[in-house]
């Protein structure tokens, strides 16, 4: 259950200013990182390993901290703290400490008939001294999720946590340094220009989370190195529900991924796409469900800050449709109450923009292919959901719908599987991490191919006779 924490003292009500860090501190910095880096220190296992455990105490041991910081930035209860933060993050440690020495091993590889004898292998390096931009939403799973791909991979990490969850990112620059090795990892604080002034440095990676329009900004700045990015971005993910499907086991995931930090979740169900046969009885279930998950509360839900607030009670001004339940919200709080909408208006603002809170658009449909429609017309999704009992039409989905990620009969919980890449497509992002592909991300895949000196034909060499030619054109043709 999401609970509404007391707003005094929250940094979200009364936002302190972060300190900006200024051209000297970036540059020591990342002067300090870059000497590190070429001393060798990251690269063996145990350097890894002893790192990724040092993040797994500092979990542990600063837990209550961590629950202190996300209630004042995000009036986040002790348990959803503890699960959408804590839980999640250390369960990447530990499939990572248990793979990663099976990641970094070469792999052998075949070769063509013409090149032998020869060995050809690949295997991965660090790529050097990256940079991890991180969110407000989930500021320690989606800051950290990201660090632990970087150091299995060996490299130095700038972290910029968001200005937007103060507390936390206070505490990241605080806890950091007193659990990590300091010449490998830096915390750097500070707005946008902040990100701009580390993105000039010219990293290795550069990697960032957070949306679309802020996503371009960051792609820009580093294409002025030829940086390369991964961007975890948003985007609008629908939720389609089959006439099929089971409603009681639907409303339930809706409702309770819907609540999980007040909608700020990127990969929460943005809208819901239902077959009209079965759509009362759904908006039924969702709004009971909802109820009993708040145990019947009528308050509201808290938002980051006035702005995001300001946004999100904008889209509820004339959406067109229907308020089914809630649709409160109250400024002196910055909270807003769990709202479904039923059929508003598909070019109004709720419907073209990710919502990012707490409202639930229920649009009707006659079908699954009008669902897949709707979909393919818009940008894009980061996940796409199917509550269905049909085989048929959960290969559908997955063939028809291009998404960063697809799930059937569940939400959002692929992301908590590290076997899975998780990432977007198009404008919900670029590039994959979590487990192995987190791993893959920040390193250098790079190619090796070893030849004996003999043997060492001629004919390959010119000046080439006729006979040469015809044989190396039967050889390599």
């Amino acid at each position: 259950m999401t609970s509404v924490a007391e707003p005094t003292h929250s940094s979200r009500l009364a936002p302190a200013r972060r300190p900006e860090a200024g051209e000297d501190q970036i540059h020591q910095a990342l002067s300090r990182l870059r000497a590190t880096f070429a001393s060798g220190r990251t690269r063996p296992l145990s350097w890894r390993i002893g790192q990724l455990t040092a993040l797994v105490r500092l979990l542990d041991e600063r837990e209550s901290d961590i629950v202190e910081a996300l209630q004042a930035d995000l009036g986040r209860s002790a348990h959803d703290a503890w699960f959408g933060d804590v839980a999640s993050t250390k369960a990447e440690i530990t499939y990572a400490r248990k793979h990663l020495r099976k990641w970094m091993r070469r792999r052998r590889t075949g070769l063509p008939l013409s090149l032998q004898p020869a060995r050809a292998f690949y295997q991965y390096e660090p790529l050097g001294t990256v940079l991890v931009i991180g969110p407000w939403n989930y500021p320690i799973f989606l800051t950290l999720g990201p660090l632990i791909g970087a150091i299995c991979a060996g490299d130095c990490t700038v972290i910029k946590p968001s200005e937007h969850a103060p507390a936390t990112s206070a505490l990241l620059a605080r806890l950091i340094p007193q659990y990590l090795d300091n010449d490998t990892v830096a915390v750097i604080e500070g707005e946008a220009a902040t990100t701009q002034l580390l993105l000039e440095q010219g990293f290795d990676h550069a990697f960032f989370t957070g949306g679309p329009e802020i996503g371009k900004r960051v792609m820009e700045g580093a294409a002025k190195h030829l940086t390369p990015v991964t961007l975890e971005l948003g985007g609008k993910s629908p939720v389609i529900i089959a006439r099929d499907a089971d409603l009681e086991v639907a409303a339930r995931r809706i409702a309770f991924t819907k609540l999980l930090n007040s909608g700020q979740t990127c990969i929460a169900p943005d809208y819901v796409l239902v077959e009209e046969p079965v759509r009362d009885k759904l908006l039924e279930l969702i709004a009971s469900t909802l109820n009993k998950f708040r145990e019947g509360s009528t308050e509201g839900l808290p938002i980051v800050n006035k702005r995001q607030f300001e946004r999100l009670a904008s889209l509820l001004d004339n959406p067109g449709g229907r308020v089914v339940l809630g649709g409160a919200v109250d400024e002196a709080t910055l909270s807003i109450q769990p709202t479904v909408l039923l059929d508003p208006d598909p070019e109004s603002p709720v419907m073209t923009g990710e919502i990012f809170g707490p409202l639930l658009p229920v649009m009707t449909v006659q079908s699954l292919s009008d669902a897949i429609d709707f979909v393919n017309a818009r940008p894009k999704p980061l996940a796409a959901y199917l509550f269905t009992k049909s085989r048929e039409s959960r290969e559908r989905l997955i063939a028809e719908v291009s998404s960063g990620g697809t799930v059937i009969n569940q939400l959002a919980m692929h992301c908590l599987v590290p076997q899975l890449p998780f990432g977007g497509v198009g404008t919900s992002g670029m590039g994959a991490y979590h487990g192995e592909w987190g791993f893959q991300t920040f390193s250098h895949r790079k190619a090796v191919f070893v030849k004996p000196s003999r043997p060492d034909p001629q004919f390959i060499y010119p000046p080439h006779t006729e006979g040469a030619k015809k044989l190396m054109r039967k050889l390599l043709g």
